[in-house]
């Protein structure tokens, strides 16, 4: 469990700029409690008469001071002109519960102090470098809660506009990782590997785990659930098996087997991502990456990492350059952190193998394990995140050994293996795995050859279709990049589970041509035409 002390104190300013503090003293009135049928998802909450607001001197979104009995928590104000007096007090269910109160109850309301944690964020807005101190306070009242969505914008914003220096990075990454649970296996050394995503279809986690501990070496890997792909490693595994797992789960499952493969929003591990990215997704912006990634190493014990940078068109890093710099600030963090850190840059420009989509990647990847190794680029991706990871535990030749481990059916083996300890079906067939019964064809109207396809418009129309939150929808693959096709050639093929999401997938493709297919490339100069009919830009938010 955590080892910080939770400080109950803040009001959310009426603007983050013109910060005005109030003492913890100040006006304090009796309400009568009014509980509502309603959480808040672990924020705590009050509705105030807008009157008794005003009569207060606070506003909308300052913090008041609830108490009653021996129990007292900080909450948010909301306001209403209706529905509650001004002798009245409305509390979320979060509220209520915390203070053990029922409709009518009197409680104590008081003007609560602005958290510090504010004046640490005002520092960065300015522009000013945050030291360890700061920056774990600032981490603390995210994961407490106390701080508003308003505030943690302005923090995120900040750090985006501003950028992250190393050693705030490092502050964020203990920070992250010290607010959470760490998991504790008792064995050194531990291995993980972890991408930094934006590359549709990457199930090499699936193959990766499963050889390294066939190698005998421990690699207790934790993976998110997609944020804007159609799958994340969680999706996939969570077809086969229980992903839900605990740390106490993990450490029988990795005691048993050397790996596991989990969902790290489960066990409370380095539980503030969670709440910054719910920030990042709809501003569009990632400035959490490096601190994100490796305050999840951190938290499993990592000592050796692989990190996998897909760079390319289409994929969240662009350039050979900034790959390259991100690498070294990944290898820097890591030696400042503890851990070995190796990068291993990636091809980005089109899918990992041709599936997209849960069901439809953990067949792609159970069949892979089996023998049918027809998704060449998966296993060439693979076996060299994997190879990396051997070599760090001082194999020689990692790739080759890994080529070894997945060619005699050793890694199917152990991939049986985890999966029936975390509680699926070691003997699951290709057969089992449901996919969507709404079928579509794409079929090309043109002779030549692929010559691009498009990650985000191939995510976009496997989303729309129903992926990840339907586990059998998706995209499959039949051409990829330079493969030759005539006109009338089956491109793809779309899964879903329901008529109404095949349609939105299908109106996707009225505007985009995922796939291009032409002799040469000369005969599809014009990609985009800009200013022209607006298309939302899509953004990869993957950890």
């Amino acid at each position: 469990m955590p080892s910080w002390k939770v400080q109950t104190l803040g009001i959310i300013p009426e603007s983050i700029r013109n910060l005005k503090k109030r003492s913890r003293g100040g006006e304090s009135v009796k309400l009568k409690a009014i509980p509502l049928d309603i959480y808040t998802g672990g924020r705590y909450v009050a509705v105030m008469n807008k009157e008794r607001v005003e009569s207060m001197n606070l506003h909308p979104q300052d913090r008041i001071l609830i108490k009653f009995g021996s129990e007292e928590v900080v909450a948010i104000i909301d306001t209403t002109e209706r529905g509650i007096g001004k002798d009245e007090i409305g509390t979320y269910k979060d509220t209520t519960e915390k203070l053990g109160i029922k409709k009518g109850d009197l409680v104590e309301v008081v003007p609560a102090k602005p958290p510090e944690s504010v004046e640490f964020i005002k520092e960065k807005i300015n522009n000013q470098s945050l030291n360890y101190k700061k920056i774990l306070k600032i981490i603390e009242d995210v994961v407490e809660r106390n701080i508003t969505d308003i505030e943690l914008a302005s923090f995120v914003t900040a750090l985006h506009l501003n950028g992250v220096s190393l050693e705030e990075a490092e502050y964020l990454s203990r920070a992250m990782a010290e607010t959470g649970r760490i998991l504790e296996l008792g064995k050194k050394p531990i291995y993980d590997k972890h991408s930094i995503g934006g590359v549709p279809g990457d199930k090499t986690t699936m193959l990766v785990v499963p050889i390294v501990a066939s190698a005998g070496l421990i690699i207790p890997k934790t993976s998110s659930k997609a944020i804007t792909s159609p799958a994340g490693t969680a999706n996939r595994v969570g077809v086969l098996t229980n992903v839900d797992l605990t740390l106490e789960e993990i450490k029988e499952v990795v005691e048993k087997t050397n790996g596991c493969m989990a969902w790290g929003g489960s066990m409370e591990l380095a539980p503030a991502d969670d709440l910054l990215i719910q920030v990042e997704y709809p501003i569009g912006v990632d400035p959490m990456l490096l601190p994100s990634i490796m305050a999840k190493k951190k938290s499993v014990g990592a000592d050796y990492v692989v990190i996998d940078i897909p760079v390319g068109r289409g994929a969240k890093i662009r350039t050979m350059e900034e790959a390259q710099d991100l690498a070294d600030s990944f290898i820097e963090l890591g030696r400042r952190l503890g851990m070995s850190v190796r990068c291993g840059i990636t091809y980005g420009e089109q899918p990992i193998g041709y599936a997209m989509g849960p069901a439809l990647e953990a067949l792609e990847a159970l069949k892979t394990l089996m023998g049918d190794w027809s998704a060449k680029d998966l296993v060439e991706k693979a076996t060299s995140l994997a190879g990396m990871l051997l070599e760090l535990s001082g194999e020689h030749r990692g790739k080759e050994k890994a080529l070894k481990i997945l060619k005699e059916g050793v890694a199917e083996k152990k991939f049986r293996e985890i999966i029936g300890e975390q509680g699926g079906d070691p003997d699951v067939k290709p057969s089992d795995i449901q996919l969507g019964d709404k079928v579509v064809q794409i079929k090309s109207n043109h002779s030549g050859q692929v010559l691009w396809l498009s990650n985000p418009i191939l995510s976009e129309i496997a989303r729309a279709a129903g992926a990840p939150k339907d586990e059998g929808a998706g995209v499959l693959l039949n051409k990829k990049v330079n493969d030759l096709v005539n006109k009338g050639d089956l491109l793809f093929t779309i899964y879903a589970e329901s008529e109404r999401r095949m349609d939105r997938a299908l109106e996707i493709l009225k505007r985009e041509e995922p796939v291009i297919v032409r002799k040469k490339i000369t005969e599809k100069m014009l990609l985009e035409e800009v200013p022209g009919k607006k298309q939302e830009r899509f953004f990869l938010l993957e950890r």
